[in-house]
């Protein structure tokens, strides 16, 4: 059974030593410096500058889980811009689940006075087998979750819990608000298995999971939670919106992320070789955040509940090998080569089982969305903004 525990929620507002953590860097480069934080204005005004129906959002209480993180920052910074902007009538009152409140306050120093009281930390762990005790909320966003590969060796617990239990905890704590509206799973392409051939992946196109191999901690848990999801629209009217993200890069990404497109910017950015881990045949299909996140909230207020959307850039079609090219081709004065070095799959790192990750995002476009940023304007754009 799920218990509750009491939980504080803090104002950032009210936090006297947020601005001085705002600028630490991540492992030598300025995540809050003022060209990133440019950046991130940018896209959160083309963000809310798409015609959707904002105002379902007016003066709602919104909880967002993973606001620390890449996907849950962008979230958070979205909702608190639509009153500033013109998009809904009343502010939207958002909650940040984080699980370190100092980096969560770091994360948000540069709007903490803007916002005021719109914006409130809530540490808390998903790891805990508990709902957390919170007053009612309308909507809840789920990004909590450990997305990179280097995890699933070293902590496949950790990545897994999250997305279950975690999953189920927030689900149960919507159920009980009066007034809920709606909860938003960010789930994964990691979801459909391996699948034979490589044919673009429909929201049908399952593939099979082995469930005893560590790898799937990941897959397994966003398919659980993609069940439950289903389980509570059925059973508690609870509308769940799903999301399946495939590689969504931007600023914001850590150095010590592990995941190829990550490592390939710090490593321009260090004026380094691009260090390539395998024989780079791997096809990915690589969405700018913006894009990504405009579509979460094309699927959270246009969207289907229990239903799930793929959010990805077909056009962003590149092999492993064909990003390090061109991303080393970007800054041709740094004389920056491509090197091979040891396969993968040390350091906790497994490797995906696909050889071509292309999604078919036709039913999010019938939605009205599209992904508007090509690869190159688009990591260009990553990498310029770790730059001062």
């Amino acid at each position: 059974m799920l218990n509750t525990q009491k939980t504080e929620v803090a104002d950032v507002a009210d936090v006297a030593d947020a601005a001085s953590l705002a600028t630490q860097p991540a492992s030598g480069f300025a995540a809050g410096g003022a060209t990133m934080l440019s950046v991130w204005q940018d896209d959160v005004r083309n963000i809310a500058a798409q015609p959707l129906p904002w105002e379902k959002l007016s003066g709602r209480r919104v909880l967002v889980t993973g606001a620390g993180g890449f996907l849950g920052g962008y979230l958070v910074r979205t909702l608190l811009a639509l009153h500033a902007l013109g998009k809904v009538a009343q502010p939207v009152e958002v909650v940040a689940m984080v699980r370190d409140a100092a980096r969560g306050r770091a994360r948000f120093a540069d709007i903490a006075d803007e916002a005021g009281a719109q914006l409130q930390l809530l540490e808390w762990d998903l790891n805990r087998i508990a709902v957390p005790e919170l007053d009612a909320c309308d909507y809840i966003l789920h990004a909590a979750s450990q997305a990179s590969p280097r995890y699933y060796g070293s902590d496949p617990v950790g990545t897994l819990m999250p997305n279950a239990v975690g999953t189920a905890a927030l689900l149960e704590l919507l159920r009980r608000s009066p007034s809920a509206q709606g909860m938003l799973f960010v789930s994964s392409s990691e979801v459909y298995g391996s699948v034979a051939g490589e044919q673009a992946l429909a929201e049908s196109s399952y593939g099979v999971v082995d469930p005893t191999a560590v790898r799937s901690c990941y897959a397994e848990s966003k398919r659980v939670g993609e069940a439950m999801c289903a389980a509570w629209h059925h059973q508690h009217g609870i509308p769940a919106y799903i999301v399946r993200p495939f590689h969504t890069y931007g600023p914001g990404l850590q150095a010590d992320d592990g995941r190829v497109f990550a490592d390939f910017v710090f490593n321009i950015l260090r004026g380094e070789n691009i260090v390539m881990n395998s024989d780079g045949s791997a096809r990915r299909a690589f969405c700018y955040v913006a894009d990504a996140i405009l579509g979460f909230f094309t699927v959270l207020l246009l969207g289907a509940p229990g239903q799930p959307y793929n959010v990805a850039n077909p056009a962003g079609e590149l092999s492993v090998m064909e990003l390090a090219e061109l991303l080393a081709g970007l800054y041709p004065h740094k004389n920056l080569r491509v090197e091979r070095r040891a396969p993968a799959g040390q350091n906790g790192y497994l490797l995906s089982t696909f050889n071509r990750l292309v999604p078919d995002v036709s039913r999010l476009e019938a939605l009205g969305w599209r992904a508007s940023t090509t690869p190159e304007a688009g990591f260009r754009r990553m990498i310029e903004a770790y730059q001062a």
